[in-house]
């Protein structure tokens, strides 16, 4: 490829320093490498005339093939070009609701500076709908709280999350450094049902710990426990990942005296191949969480 290279900036400049001068390199580098190519070949390709190097007529097929090669070469480093930046390219993934409002967010935005042009079309799924969008090969790869038990799925944990207690800042709970779920057990509890995978998460210290949880209300999804609490409806117990916003007016996030464990899971299609721009959202997403993991060990109160 070299050899092409040096071979069209002669018949493009005329001169071996014309040529030099195009590829930014010294004028003897030129001379040799062309010479070294005629004796390798065997043929001449150019003719000298009055310093001049003019192609010879009978290296005309030769030429025109390096033509070609040199196109290619152009169109093959546009293509690469594009494919750096995510031109004409697509990714499609999905991820839990409660994952979905803070983190992916963040993980798009870190996806889009590396590839800023890259199309990403980013689903909202309950966990009942992960088999359905990965099988029917809507997307590569599902993000969520469980794991999926299904036999023709891969499951790999992404993080170790927390749960919190939120309350609204007005809240008398909001002074105390640290609630536990005795604190919480004569409150107007927001949840979600337990039967949900995601619901039973959230439930279960208090079962660990005797407690029969009684709601006041319950919402789908951790943003609609997350709105009920900012609007002073109640308190509630939730993932860390759900409320990761450095800022949130109106809700006041404190540790949970009880150890209670939140993960976070990347679920894929058993033996499917995931593209570079899949492998690298998906580190986003380890980094993110780990981050925001770190974050509220820095800023949490000490119990």
């Amino acid at each position: 490829m070299r050899q092409v290279e040096v071979i069209r900036a002669v018949m493009m400049a005329g001169t071996i320093q014309g040529a030099a001068k195009l590829l930014n390199v010294s004028a003897p580098g030129i001379s040799r490498l062309v010479k070294h190519t005629e004796e390798s070949l065997g043929i001449r390709l150019f003719e000298r005339k009055a310093g001049l190097f003019v192609p010879a007529s009978e290296a005309d097929t030769i030429f025109e093939m390096v033509h070609q090669v040199y196109r290619q070469m152009e169109n093959l480093n546009t293509a690469v070009a594009s494919l750096q930046k995510g031109e004409d390219v697509g990714l499609a993934f999905a991820s839990a609701p409660s994952i979905a409002q803070f983190i992916a967010a963040r993980v798009v935005r870190g996806v889009r500076n590396r590839f800023p042009d890259l199309f990403i079309d980013l689903n909202i799924l309950k966990i009942e709908e992960t088999v359905d969008y990965l099988l029917l090969d809507r997307g590569e790869f599902v993000v969520m709280s469980s794991p999926i038990d299904n036999s023709a799925l891969d499951n790999e944990l992404l993080a170790r999350g927390r749960l919190v207690v939120i309350v609204a800042d007005d809240h008398p709970l909001a002074a105390k450094s640290a609630i536990s779920v005795h604190d919480l057990e004569g409150e107007d509890f927001i949840g979600v049902d337990p039967d949900d995978p995601y619901g039973a998460l959230l439930a279960k210290p208090f079962r660990d710990a005797g407690i029969t949880l009684r709601y006041a209300m319950r919402g789908r999804f951790a943003q609609t426990v997350v709105s009920f609490v900012r609007h002073g409806l109640g308190v509630a117990l939730i993932d860390e990942f759900s409320v990761a916003e450095v800022y949130m007016p109106g809700v006041t996030r404190r540790p949970l005296v009880e150890r209670a464990e939140i993960t976070a899971w990347v679920v894929t299609r058993k033996g499917r191949h995931l593209s570079s721009f899949a492998e690298y959202t998906i580190e986003r997403f380890r980094r993110e969480m780990a981050t925001a993991i770190a974050r509220d060990s820095w800023d949490a109160p000490q119990c």
